[in-house]
């Protein structure tokens, strides 16, 4: 058996051999201009670090988040690669000689030749990148595949090393991609209204803005400066701590041809709820920490939302309802607002799925469970979260919609109690299976109803503390709400 197994490493080695002398004897003016370019282009990740710059650097959320996947996906594969695999196998690099000197790459590697790095980074780039952003998958790929060519092109590898590096870096990032799955691919849902053009208000002339100053650590003030510069018509209704902000709200919107709003996302819900009731344009000025609904509704950074004002362009999105009180972002009961909390001071650092699952623990072991009736189902629940229109990806993680105006709610519940329930919740979360197990729930419907059983709790709507209720009505009003955004 050892002489079979002997035999056809030699073969392998022989075929390898061949093969690299094969490119290395080619004369191409392409391939000798080209290949070295693109692998000194790819040391260090170089390539797939501006790749994703560039995705990052678009408004597109799915972009932004195959961005983040694709260079996490090659920090973990670098990481396996250099520090794992190749201490494991030790093999010399091919001989150089045979390679024309103008065609070697910049850098000569002297670490060990299988597997390769850089194939391995470039398969798990591309992999990664295509779970979440399907559309250039084929360019992607294609330019990964050259890149792991080039290795043998400028004879830093053996070709057993590049497919080895190759296989190696799309099972990380399949992996990755069970652990933290990817999200759905966007419905394509017929839209039968055309874009909305509202009166251009080039110097915001009829538009008041109510401002928190305090918002963002106290940077909401620099947001008014900015608006005053940008809209010299504008006019600016600055809030103190004693203000009641829903009746300022109410008394802008009796007066104002626009409502405007510069705070967070619970801010902007009470300008939205005013704006509804008066029924005139709301204009969002993200102000917030996160400015979750800015972003979703296409208003961010500041100069979007002004664009949009200055041109009159708009849409129409939902109005959620807990209990007769509009949220346009999420709302949650029990200790979901803690896991909220939680979560969003981790997720800069450790990225939000995993902040997630570090949040959910933490917030589990200082929590009891909550029995909950939906449906005329009774389900016993640690973390209950709605959301005012279908959020991405499934499980318990949402992180964006592609959608304002699905006409749903968008209902999540998480059964983790008890070690024994948190053992089995972690494994679901770690192996990609946590949306189809049976101690989480997911449904959306356009009203939904759920009784606490165990007791009043408290609810939460986009991040800030409400009433203690012992039962949620919860509806959706499909496109009430008129918003300025860009046309598109």
């Amino acid at each position: 058996m050892r002489d079979i197994v002997n035999e056809a490493v030699h073969s392998i080695d022989d075929l390898d051999a061949a093969v690299f002398t094969a490119v290395a004897c080619t004369r191409s003016p392409l391939m000798d201009a080209v290949m070295p370019r693109l692998t000194n282009a790819a040391d260090h990740s170089k390539l797939w670090v501006l790749i994703a710059a560039g995705l990052g650097a678009t408004n597109s959320r799915r972009a932004r988040r195959a961005a983040l996947r694709g260079v996490v996906t090659v920090a973990v594969t670098s990481a396996i690669t250099n520090q794992i695999a190749k201490r494991l196998i030790r093999r010399e690099r091919p001989p150089v000689t045979v390679i024309p000197a103008f065609r070697k790459a910049r850098r000569v590697p002297t670490s060990s030749s299988f597997p390769s790095g850089h194939a391995a980074s470039a398969a798990a780039f591309a992999t990664a990148v295509g779970t979440e952003l399907p559309v250039p998958v084929a360019p992607l790929t294609t330019l990964a595949g050259l890149v792991a060519f080039s290795r043998v092109a400028t004879g830093a590898h053996y070709p057993s090393d590049v497919i080895a590096g190759w296989l190696l870096g799309s099972a990380i990032a399949s992996f990755g991609a069970r652990i933290v799955p990817p999200a759905a691919p966007p419905t394509r849902v017929a839209q039968h209204h055309a874009p909305l053009r509202l009166e251009p208000r080039p110097t915001g002339r009829g538009v008041v803005v109510v401002v928190n100053p305090n918002a963002n650590s106290g940077t909401g003030g620099e947001v008014a400066d900015r608006l005053r510069e940008a809209l010299p018509e504008i006019e600016v209704v600055e809030t103190t701590a004693d203000d009641d902000i829903d009746e300022v709200m109410r008394q802008v919107a009796a007066r104002a041809e626009v409502i405007g709003v510069a705070g967070g996302d619970g801010t902007v819900a009470t300008a939205a709820a005013a704006a509804i009731a008066a029924d005139i344009p709301l204009a969002v000025f993200p102000a917030g920490t996160f400015n979750h609904f800015a972003k979703e509704a296409g208003v961010f950074p500041l100069h979007v939302a002004i664009a949009a004002v200055r041109e009159g362009t708009a849409g129409r999105v939902d109005a959620a309802y807990l209990n007769d009180r509009l949220f346009i972002n999420t709302a949650s009961i029990g200790p979901y607002a803690e896991f909220v909390a939680i979560r969003e001071r981790l997720e800069h650092r450790v990225g939000k799925p995993v902040a997630a699952v570090l949040a959910a623990l933490r917030t589990l072991r200082s929590h009891s469970n909550v029995r909950v009736r939906v449906d005329d189902t009774v389900s016993t629940v640690n973390l209950l979260f709605l959301g005012n229109g279908r959020y991405q990806p499934q499980g318990f993680a949402p992180s964006f919609r592609d959608q304002l105006d699905d006409g749903v709610v968008d209902l999540r519940m998480l059964d983790a109690s008890g070690p024994i329930g948190r053992l089995a919740v972690l494994g679901a979360f770690l192996t990609g299976q946590l949306a189809r197990n049976k101690r989480y729930h997911e449904l959306s419907a356009a009203d939904l109803s759920v009784e606490v059983l165990s007791g009043p709790t408290r609810v939460a709507r986009d991040g800030e503390l409400g009433e203690f209720t012992d039962r949620l009505d919860i509806r959706v009003d499909r496109r009430a709400l008129t918003v300025f955004r860009p046309a598109g």
